[in-house]
């Protein structure tokens, strides 16, 4: 999000450095990275908007809000070096731990645990279309517990619980057991992606944010190569125990993630300024940061965007703030980006086990198999963030993603089905290993909603809609359609060419909206414009000042 610049009645401009993100150059090397030290005179105009932006008294970093804080790019990397460790290393390992048992129902199925539950793939498909239907149910109301909880303690309670029902799956004895489990496991992690983003937000900026998330979603990755060979390993057990191998998978893997998550439990701290509060701070008797540290992050995340000030940490919603997020219309591109965008791969990758196994490959080498479809998306994951950090473009650059899918499903839906299985694998782990646009898209819905209530909310209703998409993608496949599959797969080609067109009018929609508030904005004098500022009752990316980004 960015704001235009004041323009005084002489038309001279004046640089609003204390609201959100400029159209200027500090915002370029914002966005390459770069650190700028902020200037300590602020100007007549600057210091009017700083009284606009003052966070409320309700707001729990409100004692290391200075406007007029200076810092040097040296401090601020050695900063963001040590929240990297302490924070963002944190987060991404509580996601490796979702991952672990979110992710590990692929290397069970390459066990024949389908067999042994005798159970067919529709029966599969249902259990995951339950799955994601409670992993969408929850999204709302697990961001608004974490709301009033603190995502400090939600999400370590999310953790333990599902890792509990994880361990469970070890007594499935049919489909109707598959079923449940599959259900309680989505109620229990629903929210939690968009718990963890808006927790991150206390700590970066949206540029960032960006950067962080793309290792996030590494981490998922890694995770899944991490699992692959534990699943290897773990399930040559049913060769040397009465236990089948996947039984095994879900106990071992369900048991570390409870442990992680007693770790986050007594380790996360509720804010940047309550660093004493965790783990750390109650064994020193002292907080991770310093009071010098804590004003530096503070500053610089409400210098982003002020708007992260306006509720406090253990503050809650209420249906008000969902019912404006559902319907704001400007944020419907990337609700709509995130229902299509991952269909495609997504269909592929629920099957890529089960087809390993038909194409006749061993337990073992279809597990060892997905390893470099999964090198190859840590690749793309991390290209495609840093090529749009480098271009200073999202939208166009996460529509690379549906172009390289539409040649892949083009290559997919032509070739013969005689193709030696080595090619299928290779078209397949193409796939499955695309250029991840998530980071991008889940970054722009963040600094678009323009306030923490519709910030929150909107968060939950994208990956609504990301888990839309993959309850459709669990169905596409049908038995009568297999081995092969050809009339989904004619299917998805379809879905990736409304996905392009769907890109290109996101990315118009956006230059259109920020050209309609420009045109009101620069007609105004200053004096108007500080009227409108200081009495405006329009709220988030509703206001005249508000940019969007794309």
């Amino acid at each position: 999000m960015s704001v235009p610049a004041l323009v005084d009645t002489k038309g001279v401009t004046v640089a609003d450095n204390l609201s959100l993100r400029s159209q200027t150059t500090d915002e370029e090397k914002l966005f390459e990275g770069q650190e700028i030290a902020i200037s300590s005179s602020a100007n007549s105009s600057e210091e009017v908007l700083a009284k606009f932006n003052e966070p409320p008294d309700s707001y729990e970093s409100k004692h290391r809000w200075d406007p007029k804080a200076t810092w040097t790019p040296q401090e601020e990397t050695k900063l963001r070096r040590k929240l990297d460790l302490r924070v963002a290393f944190v987060a991404c390992v509580c996601f490796a731990a979702l991952q672990l048992d979110r992710g590990n129902i692929g290397n069970a199925l390459s066990d024949n645990m389908l067999v042994d539950l005798h159970m067919t793939t529709a029966n599969y498909n249902l259990g995951q279309t339950i799955f994601y239907l409670c992993f969408l149910a929850a999204e709302l109301p697990s961001q608004m517990i974490s709301k009033k909880l603190g995502s400090d303690v939600w999400i370590p309670i999310q953790m333990m619980s599902w890792s509990a029902v994880a361990i469970g799956q070890v007594g499935l004895t049919g489909k109707n057991s598959f079923y449940v489990t599959r259900a309680l496991l989505g109620l229990i992690e629903g929210g939690f992606v968009a718990d963890t983003v808006l927790y991150l937000s206390y700590y970066y900026t949206a540029n960032e944010l960006t950067i962080r998330l793309s290792f996030f979603w590494v981490t998922m990755t890694t995770t899944q190569i991490v699992g692959s060979f534990l699943a290897a390993g773990i399930l040559e057990l049913r060769h040397k125990t009465h236990l089948a191998g996947w039984r095994w998978l879900f106990a071992i893997e369900g048991t570390i993630t409870f442990l992680i998550g007693v770790f986050a439990f007594f380790y996360l701290p509720p804010g940047p300024t309550q660093t004493h509060q965790s783990l750390w701070g109650r064994i020193t008797g002292k907080g991770w940061l310093t009071e010098r540290e804590e004003i530096i992050v503070v500053n610089k995340v409400l210098r982003d965007d002020h708007t992260k000030s306006q509720m406090h940490n253990r503050q809650g919603l209420d249906l008000g703030d969902f019912w404006r997020s559902l319907t704001d219309f400007d944020l419907w591109p990337l609700y709509l980006l995130g229902l299509i965008t991952y269909i495609a791969p997504s269909t592929v990758n629920a099957y890529f086990t089960l087809n390993m196994k038909g194409f006749g490959f061993t337990t073992f080498q279809t597990n060892m198999l997905t390893i470099p479809s999964q090198v190859i998306f840590i690749v793309f994951n991390l290209s495609l963030s840093f090529l749009s950090k480098k271009l200073k473009e999202r939208t166009l650059v996460a529509s690379l993603t549906p172009w390289y899918l539409l040649i892949l499903f083009i290559a997919l839906v032509s070739i013969p089905d005689n193709t030696s299985r080595w090619g299928k694998w290779a078209l397949l782990s193409l796939i499955v290993g695309y250029p991840y646009p998530h980071p991008i898209l889940v970054s722009m819905n963040s600094m678009n909603s323009g306030s923490v209530r519709t910030r929150t909310v909107a968060s939950s209703l994208y990956n609504m809609f990301v888990q839309a998409s993959s309850l459709v993608a669990s169905n596409v496949y049908q038995p009568s359609d297999a081995p092969y599959y050809h009339k989904g797969n004619r299917v998805l080609l379809g879905i990736i060419a409304a996905n392009i067109v769907l890109f290109w009018f996101a990315k118009a929609w956006y230059i259109l909206r920020n050209k309609q508030r420009d045109k009101v904005w620069d007609s105004m004098t200053t004096a108007e414009k500080e009227h409108y500022l200081s009495t405006t009752k329009d709220l988030g990316n509703k206001r005249l000042d508000f940019r969007f980004l794309h």
